[in-house]
């Protein structure tokens, strides 16, 4: 959530800030909204006074034997009038808060401008694209081939953008797990955690996939929602809480599954694993001081390349534009693999700082040693991977001419040290 001080002080800034990201001026309304809710707040102070100094009169006017009722006549009056100005004031308040949570995050001044996807900007290229000397399948087709990608059954169990791995594709899935686990705590300082796959509303308003994302979410009976990614349960570890800023930053990761409807992708890559409602990721989330967070982001992205990187999957970074970024993000970079198969880089990975929008949210906050005033940290989330995304460019770049798949260096000890996956 942004800050209301900044609509007091310079909407316009705010409203320049949203143009970037493709939205209409709003900000000179919430201002005028905000000044509205704090007049009736003087008014309601000023009501209070009135109420007190009548009071005292009518305690005078009983001691000395006088008639009281005019008195108490008016407080009466105030108190009802006190009570038409706490609704009024209670309602401009609940309409100030939902339209503040529906607004995105501000992008950095270096964040490039932009519509969409086409407009995103290319940092870097990391490894060699595979030469083949026959036509890459893709995923699927490889999968199926092997016998060991069942799509059919997952269907009649839960409907389409489902998927049933058998075999040694389900050891591998499980193995890319664990290896990337294995690699952001082992080597990056990560602390490994065990999250609930359910939460409460209050902790997806925290990482703003509420209230403006509903559809893209499973709710699950009357106060329950099934996780979109463990960015939700990392990042609300500390709601509500002032942490020590010499413990920052903190870095916590976890591999858990994902759920999403995927409301705003109809007819968008309904073949094969790449967007699916339920899925593996290893998630990763770092909570910062301000000064550490822009350090913090390119730490994140590198820690995720890493992954790659060990793999020998070749990939690109990319640094997202307004228009293509996040909700509640600042600044982007997203990693992308290269898919043989699909002949073109695919998203594998997204890296955000989200500054102090986030924490706001959980109401999170730190205290400098020594300190008594506190300030909201800056939170920041990335993929680290997303497991069947992982599993995808593995299958495409280790793919063989009979269709097997070959099994990277890196993953053989998770794997039982099979060479291959054979059909």
């Amino acid at each position: 959530m942004l800050d209301i001080a900044l609509f007091r002080d310079d909407p316009q800034m705010l409203d320049q800030a949203f143009a970037r990201r493709g939205l209409a001026p709003v900000a000179g309304d919430l201002a005028a909204l905000d000044q509205r809710r704090r007049a009736l707040l003087t008014q309601l102070q000023e009501a209070q006074a009135e109420r007190n100094e009548i009071s005292k009169a009518i305690g005078i006017a009983k001691r000395q034997g006088e008639d009281a009722h005019g008195l108490m006549d008016q407080v009466a009056q105030i108190k009802d009038k006190m009570a038409a100005l706490e609704t009024e004031e209670r309602e401009l308040g609940q309409s100030l808060e939902e339209q503040l949570l529906r607004l995105p995050n501000l992008p950095l001044d270096d964040t490039p401008d932009g519509r969409d996807e086409a407009d995103n900007v290319e940092v870097r290229k990391v490894g060699d694209l595979p030469a083949f000397t026959f036509a890459p399948k893709e995923h699927y087709e490889l999968g199926e081939a092997l016998g060991l990608m069942d799509f059919e059954a997952a269907a009649r169990i839960s409907g389409s953008r489902f998927v049933v791995l058998r075999g040694a594709l389900a050891r591998l899935e499980r193995a890319l797990g664990q290896f990337m686990l294995d690699l952001q705590t082992t080597e990056h300082g990560y602390q490994e955690v065990a999250t609930p796959f359910l939460v409460r509303s209050d902790a997806l308003i925290g990482t703003g996939q509420l209230p403006k994302f509903a559809e893209d979410l499973y709710r699950v009976g009357d106060e329950h929602w099934l996780i979109p990614t463990a960015e939700v349960t990392l990042t609300n570890l500390d709601r509500e809480q002032i942490l020590d800023e010499d413990q920052l930053p903190q870095r916590v990761t976890a591999l858990t599954p994902c759920f999403r409807s995927e409301a705003g992708a109809a007819g968008r890559d309904t073949r094969g694993i790449l967007r699916q409602h339920q899925f593996s990721k290893v998630e990763l989330v770092s909570i910062t001081t301000p000064e550490q967070s822009a350090q913090e982001l390119d730490r994140m992205v590198q820690c995720a390349e890493a992954v790659l990187q060990r793999l020998h999957i070749p990939y690109r970074v990319m640094r997202l534009c307004t228009g293509d970024m996040g909700f509640s993000a600042r600044a982007t970079y997203d990693i992308e693999a290269w898919l043989p198969g699909q002949d073109q880089y695919r998203e594998i990975s997204s890296c955000s700082l989200c500054g102090d929008f986030q924490a706001r949210r959980m109401r999170l906050r730190s205290r400098a040693k020594g300190e008594k005033k506190t300030r909201f940290v800056h939170t920041l989330n990335g993929s680290g991977l997303a497991v069947g995304r992982l599993l995808i460019a593995i299958m495409e770049n280790y793919q063989t001419a009979d269709g097997s798949i070959r099994i990277p260096d890196a993953l053989k000890p998770y794997m039982g040290s099979i060479e291959r996956i054979a059909p």
